[in-house]
């Protein structure tokens, strides 16, 4: 097969790929909201709530990316980000009652102005300092004297999740993420400097590696990520669905993940006893090739999330797992 990956002109190319854009969503609506369990960094597991924003698109256009699906084309109005988390909050008093975390996650740069008004930080403050610890996520060039005066802000502790996605420096910079390895230890740097807490994504199996080498770079993208002082590293496997990893995907310049591919970098991952590790297990199923074991497959790796340790594998006699 022929590569179709460009050497230049990516962003143009990835925007290229786009599928139609979706109907703008109400900038006052939150595109989503639940609950979940989390362990916190002192071990203990609590209620984490989770608002997804919405807001408008963030400014780089990563290869991988999809969330500029649920982005609105222009900035959000001031005051729409706190009636969104307010929202949230109904649901959350309305069920189960307040969560103990709250992750406020954006399809972006929380620091980004344009997606996130600063005006209304002071308010997303007050509503969400209730929580013991509140997560936002950031571009590492978007990290700075905006996150040092949120941090003050709130009435809780501060963590800033940061999409490295690889430590592999040729394939991150084919991410067109718009930052190098010593842009990213900059950022961590401040975000340590300052007492707040990092967070890291990381891709498995992402474009340019076979699984082999994607399972050897998840380690070394662990590694370095703790090295930068992460506290928690979520593992996410890599999706199609935004029309450049379908090119991609027909050109052989990516395989997206099994399953077992996903398990096996938990286990990994969690062998170097550094820290918090979690597997995303949102639409898992695109990832299975048994519907016989799935569920149980599934169902482990949530309590792996909780328990922070390995737990046995699943065996299924249909496809051999084990």
């Amino acid at each position: 097969m022929v590569p179709v990956y460009p050497a230049r002109g990516r962003t143009a190319w990835i925007l290229a790929q786009r599928p139609p854009r979706p109907p703008e969503p109400d900038p006052f609506r939150a595109h989503g909201v639940f609950l979940e369990e989390e362990p916190l960094a002192s071990g203990e597991a609590v209620s984490s709530g989770v608002v997804l924003l919405t807001n408008k698109e963030c400014p780089w256009r990563c290869l991988m990316c999809d969330l500029w699906k649920d982005t609105t084309a222009q900035a959000v109005p001031p005051g729409a980000i706190p009636r969104q988390i307010e929202e949230a909050l109904r649901a959350w008093s309305a069920g189960r009652g307040l969560p103990r975390q709250v992750k406020l996650y954006n399809s972006g740069s929380f620091f980004d102005p344009a997606a996130i008004p600063p005006g209304d930080h002071p308010e997303i403050a007050r509503l969400a300092g209730f929580a013991e610890n509140v997560v936002v996520e950031c571009h590492p060039r978007l990290v700075g004297e905006s996150a040092r005066r949120f941090r003050d802000q709130l009435g809780g502790a501060l963590e800033v999740a940061m999409g490295l996605e690889t430590a592999h420096p040729e394939v991150l910079a084919k991410l067109n993420k718009g930052f190098d390895l010593p842009g990213f230890r900059r950022a961590a740097d401040f975000l340590r400097a300052e007492g707040i807490a990092l967070r890291v994504f990381l891709l498995v199996h992402p474009p340019f590696l076979d699984e082999a080498a994607g399972l050897e770079w998840v380690v070394k993208s662990a590694e370095f990520a703790r090295a930068c002082g992460a506290d928690a590293i979520s593992l996410i496997p890599v999706r199609t669905g935004n029309g450049a990893m379908e090119r991609l995907l027909a050109s052989g310049e990516f395989t997206p993940p099994s399953l077992a591919a996903l398990e096996e970098a938990v286990r990994r991952v969690l062998a170097l006893q550094t820290g918090r590790v979690f597997a995303d297990t949102w639409g898992l199923e695109a990832f299975s090739r048994c519907p016989r074991c799935f569920a149980a497959r599934r169902d482990r790796l949530r309590a792996i999330n909780l328990a922070q340790r390995d737990l046995p594998s699943v065996s299924c006699a249909a496809c051999g797992s084990r």
